[in-house]
């Protein structure tokens, strides 16, 4: 049985007791990320990459689409989770350099869950069906990268062979693609 009067005399006295000290609180953006991550429900076509696993804030998200433009392709994805979490939604890059229309050169991505549409009920389950919907289902309505987004609504045969160059690795017209093929 604990004895509380004993247990707040000594917290009175300044005596704590000797593992509380030692141990960090976790804020509730890591609370919230330990509970997203333990609850991950991925599709087949993706996984989840810690390079410190003591550091659940940064991880990376790897996409490769077995249908669809980007069959074949290996996508990875950086996620910073900011101490806001879940009021802020993670910051996410494409690390792999994407012919697409919602995703630019840099990296940046164009999908509105993580922008005007975050809600702190969405978990990172939302985000990564929400990037595999992009390469099933690019949006030129809303692009990043206007060009591709062009060639896609004008002549989707040309789109579909400026997708199979670049991740074959290649240009397009004067920028240069890495191969990003399994």
């Amino acid at each position: 049985m604990i004895k509380l009067f004993s247990l707040k005399q000594q917290k009175k006295d300044g005596i704590d007791s000797p593992d509380r000290g030692s141990q960090k609180k976790a804020s509730a953006a890591q609370l919230r990320i330990q509970k997203d991550i333990n609850e991950l429900n991925l599709p087949k076509t993706c996984q989840v990459d810690f390079p410190d696993p003591d550091d659940l804030l940064n991880f990376k998200l790897i996409i490769s689409p077995d249908e669809g433009f980007y069959r074949g392709g290996r996508f990875v994805f950086s996620f910073k989770v900011l101490q806001g979490y879940p009021h802020d939604p993670p910051k996410v890059k494409c690390e792999t350099m994407v012919y697409h229309p919602n995703i630019d050169l840099e990296g940046n991505v164009c999908l509105n869950i993580l922008r005007e549409d975050w809600k702190p009920v969405l978990t990172i389950n939302s985000i990564v069906y929400g990037l595999q919907y992009l390469f099933l289902e690019p949006n030129p309505e809303d692009p990043l990268n206007k060009e591709a987004a062009e060639v896609l609504q004008s002549n989707r045969r040309l789109f579909e062979q400026n997708v199979t160059k670049s991740m074959r690795g290649g240009y397009i017209g004067s920028m240069y693609f890495d191969r990003c093929l399994k």
